[in-house]
C-alpha cells in the first residue's frame, strides 16, 4: 500500500531537489529545508513535489502528512510571505521599544530598570509602530520562533497574571 500527498506549487514558485535538500524559489526568496526520512521518497519536477512511502507505519505516514505541510508553508512564505503582528499591553508603565541589530530591547516594562532582550531570527524584519510590532518574513518558522522569542522576554514571573497583563501578545489575523 502507497500512502502519496502531491502539492502543486503556486504561480511564481519552484522547486528544486538536490540529494535530500528541497529549494524552493519564487518573487520574495529561496528557502530550502532537508527533506531526508526513512521510508520516504521525495520526487520534485519543478512544479510539483510528491512525497509518498510504501511504509505502513504510522511515523512514515504522519510525516508524509508533515512534510507535505512544510513544503506547503515553504511556497506560500516565498510567493506571499507571513506577517505576525504583535499588540504592545501595559496599564502603568509605558513600555518603550527600541530595535538594535537583531535583538528588540524592551525597557521600562513593569516598571524595570533592567531592561529585556528579545532575539530577532535571521530572514525576519521587525517594524515597531505605535504600540504595535510588525513581523514579516518569508520563513513561518523563523516569523513564528521570533514571535515566541518576543511573547516569552515579557511573561510576567511571581506576580499574579489576571492583575498584571503587561506585556507583548500576537494578535489574531482577520
Amino acid at each position: 500500500m502507497t500512502f502519496t500527498k502531491k502539492y502543486r506549487m503556486p504561480g511564481g514558485a519552484t522547486c528544486d531537489l538536490e540529494g535530500s535538500k528541497l529549494k524552493i524559489s519564487g518573487p520574495k526568496g529561496k528557502l530550502e529545508r532537508s527533506v531526508r526520512y526513512p521510508r520516504l521518497v521525495v520526487v520534485c519536477d519543478g512544479q510539483d513535489v510528491v512525497i509518498s512511502t510504501e511504509s505502513s507505519r504510522k511515523e512514515a505516514v504522519a510525516m508524509v502528512g508533515t512534510l507535505a505541510a512544510h513544503v506547503r508553508n515553504m511556497s506560500i512564505g516565498v510567493t506571499d510571505g507571513f506577517e505576525y503582528r504583535m499588540k504592545v499591553v501595559y496599564a502603568h508603565f509605558p513600555i518603550q521599544l527600541k530595535l538594535s541589530g537583531n535583538t528588540l530591547e524592551i525597557n521600562n516594562f513593569l516598571g524595570e530598570k533592567k531592561a529585556r532582550h528579545a532575539k530577532i531570527e535571521p530572514g525576519v524584519t521587525a517594524k515597531l509602530g505605535n504600540d504595535e510590532l510588525t513581523l514579516s518574513g518569508v520563513d513561518k518558522e523563523a516569523v513564528g520562533t521570533t514571535a515566541a522569542n518576543i511573547e516569552g522576554a515579557t511573561r510576567i514571573r511571581n506576580r499574579d497574571p489576571r492583575v498584571f497583563q503587561d506585556g507583548i501578545y500576537k494578535t489574531l489575523q482577520g
